[in-house]
């Protein structure tokens, strides 16, 4: 396939899932069986497109090339360009998945596992879904999480023969039985590759990455890093805070800890350098300001929505019930780095020039801020998450018509729109039309992942006893105390976090960890929060903490200490689900009492958490003080009264102590 015909396939084919997604949202949905499968083949397609077979080879062969300090030229690069027609064998099962589902469409709508026939074509039509899926996970997330797969898959067929008693045994069934439950639950079925996280891909994910695309390319996200500027620009370590308050407002819509660093980082790491951050310190301050924005509502990039359909509830409870400690994570990391801004200008004499010019004004610009709103309220109206999304991208639309006239008149707007303006904040017809082709694409790599994970959990609690296995061994742990087994489920979904992406971590565990939480008498949405937590906490955690990783490389930091960095800044975040499990206050499960003392307690011990990680109040403080701030910390956060008053007690105190003795340090 030559690169025309595959950008001129790539055009048709967004343009064909654009139609096909605008049907679902304001015509009518089809039913489950049609529309999921339908979207993943649109995004199996456009992957495929996306990523040649040759892609990594070629990828691979640049980065040495400049490393070593040489060219690379096209007969290299060129060397395997024959292995692409393997991809038309990929693109042909793509055809035939599409035909199976749209010709036995009847028969799969009313399917039943226990007494339903499975047929040879069902049969081929699995291999087909798995072996593409594979693949595609393969070329956009790389081989851990396609060897995870396989890794499951194996496992389904062989868990009969590990020792009886141990977690991975699972009562065996003959081959024929076998094959036939492996076949019925994975792709003939609303469970398997076509469960609740491809469908919630199918029925929101979509709408809202698309209008994440077009809201930063209408120039609502420019607006947002404006604002954080702005409002940053004169108080001390100004690029430190507008890092987090741009870094913070571009995560919500974004969902992604690596875009929004690349995003903001190339103008709020370079400053924070300048007025005397250390590389390190300004790529991990970037990096946790980033990497929160997932937790911040009201979008919570995308992890609010899965965990809506997982929980079975609305989005905006979700939404509303994380708001604390998402304010606590960004009151905590905001104050570390104004302390950290004080004790840099403890050291030095010189004054700080870190203004970053704001080159359009903010105020005229505000009604780019509509689109948010028109989406939020339609939520709070009672519209479907797929409709309200498609209405904001059509107000995204609106504001970029309206934002060409006011720039340049009436006169001359058509012709800017069609054409476009080199240079403009606004974006013409060309940079939408790129808005919508990137939409795609990112709404694409995200179906993969979602509908990949349907496998692992399907393997894990249908086809064999694994998830049952494991919650009963984690559950027997932490009946006499709870705290172990939070202990194993924060490390578990840790490492998955490590292992996979955000939305994969929390779908594995959600199936891993939950129940077990669940079973110890912890609310639903309390141990859904906690398995998001840890596995968002994961992309600033190393060895693997991809956004610290990306942060480094602004910097020109060490990545390994960027990212030691970013965990001991991001401590609150680290807490906060320990906090929420033993006092589920903190979101929103309580009275109107308990939530007000609930966040009191733990904003106060944010604070006190922050002097500790700067070691810094009014004066550089030594070890011992900073651990005594530490323990204070902790009291606060604990739900125990007595701890809280103790906490109380030894906090004013070391507060009242440090002001009176460096006043008569000052004073001397």
């Amino acid at each position: 396939m030559t690169s025309n015909t595959r950008k001129y396939c790539t055009i048709a084919l967004t343009v064909a899932f654009f139609v096909f997604q605008m049907y679902l949202a304001l015509v009518k949905q089809l039913t489950v069986m049609l529309q999921t499968p339908l979207h993943m083949c649109f995004a199996l397609a456009l992957v495929f497109l996306y990523n040649p077979i040759d892609k990594g080879y070629q990828k691979n062969l640049k980065k040495k090339a400049e490393k070593n300090g040489t060219t690379v030229t096209d007969a290299q690069l060129n060397k395997y360009a024959w292995a692409r027609y393997f991809d038309l064998i990929f693109f042909a099962a793509i055809i035939f998945v599409v035909y199976y589902t749209v010709g036995n469409i009847d028969r799969l709508r009313n399917f039943d596992k226990v007494t339903s026939q499975v047929l040879n074509i069902d049969y081929v039509a699995m291999v087909c879904i798995i072996v593409l899926l594979l693949e595609a996970v393969r070329r956009t997330l790389g081989n851990i999480l396609f060897f995870f797969i396989i890794a499951f898959i194996i496992y389904s067929w062989t868990a009969q023969y590990f020792p009886k008693g141990s977690v991975f045994y699972t009562k065996g069934k003959s081959f024929p039985k076998m094959l036939k439950t492996f076949c019925a639950g994975m792709t003939m079925g609303e469970n398997g590759v076509y469960g609740t996280p491809l469908t919630t891909s199918c029925t929101s994910l979509f709408y809202f990455i698309v209008f994440g695309a077009f809201f930063s390319e209408c120039g609502g996200g420019q607006l947002l890093i404006d604002v954080g500027l702005k409002f940053s620009n004169k108080s001390s370590g100004g690029p430190a805070k507008a890092a987090v308050i741009s870094s913070g407002l571009m995560g919500m819509v974004s969902g992604s800890a690596v875009a929004n660093v690349a995003t903001t980082g190339v103008m709020t790491i370079p400053m924070m350098k300048k007025i005397g951050y250390e590389p390190e310190e300004a790529g991990a301050i970037e990096a946790v300001a980033s990497t929160g924005g997932q937790i911040m509502p009201p979008i919570m990039g995308v992890g609010a929505f899965i965990m809506a359909e997982m929980l079975g509830v609305n989005y905006l409870q979700v939404a509303a019930d994380a708001i604390i400690p998402a304010v606590a994570y960004y009151f905590g990391v905001f104050v570390l780095v104004s302390l950290l801004a004080k004790k840099r200008a403890s050291r030095s004499t010189q004054s700080e020039d870190a203004a970053i010019e704001v080159k359009n004004p903010i105020l005229p610009r505000l009604y780019l801020l509509l689109p948010v709103v028109v989406l939020i309220v339609s939520i709070m109206n009672g519209f479907s998450l797929m409709r309200s999304g498609m209405y904001g991208i059509f107000v995204c639309l609106a504001c970029n018509v309206l934002s060409f006239f006011l720039a340049h008149g009436t006169k001359d707007a058509w012709n800017n729109i069609v054409n476009g303006i080199s240079g403009s904040n606004f974006a013409g017809l060309k940079q939408l039309w790129g808005a919508m082709m990137d939409g795609a694409k990112s709404a694409a790599e995200i179906a993969i992942p979602t509908a990949a994970c349907g496998i692992i959990i399907d393997v894990m609690t249908e086809q064999t006893s694994l998830a049952t296995n494991l919650s009963g061994v984690i559950a027997s742990l932490g009946m006499s105390n709870l705290f172990p087994a939070l202990l194993i489920g924060m490390i578990g979904c840790m490492l998955l976090g490590m292992a996979l992406p955000t939305v994969a971590a929390y779908l594995v565990g959600v199936t891993l960890f939950v129940p077990t939480l669940r079973s110890l008498g912890i609310q639903p949405l309390v141990a859904n929060m906690f398995v998001f937590y840890y596995g968002i906490m994961a992309q600033i955690t190393p060895p693997v903490c991809v956004a610290s990783y990306t942060a480094a490389g602004i910097a020109g930091a060490d990545a390994m200490k960027t990212g030691l960095r970013g965990m001991l800044f991001a401590l609150v975040g680290f807490l906060c689900p320990f906090v929420f499990v033993y006092n589920p206050a903190i979101l929103l499960q309580g009275t109107v009492i308990e939530i007000i003392i609930g966040a009191a307690q733990l904003l106060v011990g944010t604070y006190f958490l922050a002097l500790a990680v700067a070691g810094f109040f009014q004066r550089e403080l030594p070890w011992w003080v900073r651990g005594v701030f530490f323990v204070v910390a902790l009291g606060f956060i604990s739900p125990d009264v007595i701890s809280t008053v103790a906490a109380l007690v030894v906090g004013v105190a070391l507060v009242a102590w440090i002001m009176m003795s460096t006043k008569k340090v000052k004073t001397a």
